[in-house]
């Protein structure tokens, strides 16, 4: 496998990286670091992971005039690739691409042979993070189970380039939690290795979560509501501490309010109202990690003003009130990731 990244009308490449394309288990997994300047305002910053079949890029860039980035593909590959900003103009030969990207989304997308241009605006500040898996790779992470997703699966066995679904789907926390893991991990050799492709495979389960399941609404919410109904959802994943009220979000995203609390039960499974408490109580449990930190803090840092109201919710989402599990966090924690597992 070969990925080559270059600016249009420039020599010099960003990224040039050449791999097997196998699965090994036991070939290492080494990084890269790259940094390229113009001057005090463009720059280009660069983390690579790669071993036999795998590469990861975690890439910044930031330019002071409109800029044409190509990108290129030699072999049969599959991208998780996950969009951290807006208004990108891209274009991807032999597939049907959004023509501007949406900050915050994600999608998977198989490619017999990938070369794609971006037209980058000049003081945009550009992140992308994608991990790019062999076939051999994407194989040995599904075992082969072409029921997961039978289309996208047939269209791998016919070297077709498609998505996995025709829209990207906005990050939820759980995908971000484990981007971040990935990035912030500081293990070495071997450790690593089992580490990083243990994460990649949980990343693989949340996205076909979210993008196999989540994909099925469209059809009874309608595409224009469906839109807003994920803007709406990434509106509270952003700041579910100071979450608006249902009126408040239905004007933020220009949906009334009975379309947009039928819609996001439809669409997500959960009223707007448990999925906010859902998402403090989450944070609250890893706020709780920290042995110094009292009950009345994590509840402001959650978004509660009343400690009693915080108490309750914790209560009725664990089955443990938060004093208890403070106290006994191992313990508990252990219990609920193995009913979690399990269940």
């Amino acid at each position: 496998m070969k990925i080559k990244s270059k600016l249009l009308n420039h020599e010099q490449s960003i990224i040039s990286i050449v791999i097997r394309d196998g699965y090994d288990p036991k070939s290492h997994l080494t990084q890269e670091k790259i940094c390229i300047k113009n001057g005090l305002v463009e720059e280009i910053k660069s983390f690579h992971l790669l071993t036999d079949g795998l590469v990861i890029l975690d890439t910044q860039m930031y330019f002071s005039e409109p800029k044409t980035l190509l990108f290129e593909i030699s072999s049969e590959s599959i991208i998780m690739n996950f969009i951290y900003y807006n208004n990108v103009e891209t274009h991807i030969d032999q597939l049907e691409t959004e023509k501007f990207s949406r900050e915050n989304t994600h999608n998977i997308f198989y490619t017999s042979n990938y070369t794609a241009t971006f037209k980058i605006l000049p003081f945009e500040q550009i992140n992308y993070f994608s991990i790019i898996l062999s076939k051999d790779f994407y194989y040995n992470m599904i075992n082969e189970d072409w029921k997961l997703h039978q289309k996208f699966s047939k269209n791998i066995l016919l070297k077709k380039s498609s998505y996995l679904t025709s829209s990207y789907i906005p990050f939820t926390q759980s995908i971000l939690w484990v981007i971040h893991e990935i990035k912030s991990c500081n293990r070495e050799g071997t450790l690593k290795r089992m580490y990083i492709e243990t994460k990649i495979k949980e990343l693989l389960i949340l996205q076909l979560e979210t993008l196999i399941d989540k994909a099925i609404p469209i059809d009874l919410v309608g595409e224009d509501d469906y839109d807003k109904l994920q803007q709406a959802k990434l509106i509270l994943d952003k700041d579910y501490v100071h979450a608006p009220t249902l009126p408040e979000l239905s004007r933020m995203i220009s949906l009334n309010e009975f379309k947009l609390k039928k819609g996001f039960k439809a669409c997500f499974g959960t009223t707007v109202k448990s999925y906010v408490i859902e998402l403090r109580m989450k944070h609250a449990k890893e706020l709780f990690k920290s042995k110094s930190i009292s009950v009345t803090e994590v509840a402001y840092k959650c978004g509660y003003k009343d400690v009693s109201h915080f108490s309750a919710a914790f209560k009725a989402f664990y089955g443990f009130s938060p004093q208890k599990f403070k106290i006994n966090w191992n313990s508990i924690n252990t219990l609920l990731t193995n009913f979690l597992l399990f269940s």
